[in-house]
């Protein structure tokens, strides 16, 4: 359905239940380093359960080799705690790459301000810093699962 873009992601539990999101809602996981992250790491495969071996996955050796492969292009949208865009405003479609950054940095701010028509937050109290990494990328997937129920589900077909 989308392509899930981690740039750097750090906690083994988040990215194994991202991963397990994506399974579960026909995505691909694209995982860009440096991460430190070992992917037969127990605790990964745990958070992802027994959906671990039918992730559609790719990792990629850098940021560069990532955007070689995918250009940004205005189906990219980039999830930043520091935008004021609410993410509920995007008109996501499927196939479109949706950027998370990792859990302690977030994205590099040189990456979403140069996107900065398609950088997206999740509304929450000021007085708070951020949501988890994982519970942010399956809010921003079952929201562009809303938005494309029908072709999500096949009743297009």
């Amino acid at each position: 359905m989308f392509n899930i873009v981690l740039l750097s992601p750090k906690i083994p539990e988040n990215t194994g239940a991202i991963g397990r999101t994506c399974v579960c809602s026909g995505s691909r996981l694209n995982v860009i380093a440096p991460t430190p992250l070992d992917f037969s790491e127990k605790r990964l495969r745990r958070a992802g359960l027994d959906y671990w071996q039918h992730l559609d996955f790719k990792f990629w050796r850098s940021l560069e080799e990532f955007l070689a492969a995918n250009p940004i292009n205005d189906r990219h949208f980039f999830f930043t705690t520091k935008s004021d865009r609410p993410f509920f405003e995007a008109k996501f479609q499927p196939n479109d790459f949706l950027w998370f950054g990792s859990e302690d940095l977030g994205l590099p701010e040189e990456l979403w301000r140069s996107n900065a028509d398609r950088a997206l937050r999740l509304p929450m109290r000021k007085s708070y810093r951020s949501l988890n990494l994982s519970l942010t990328a399956g809010i921003a997937i079952y929201e562009g699962i809303r938005q494309n129920y029908r072709v999500w589900s096949g009743e297009n077909e």
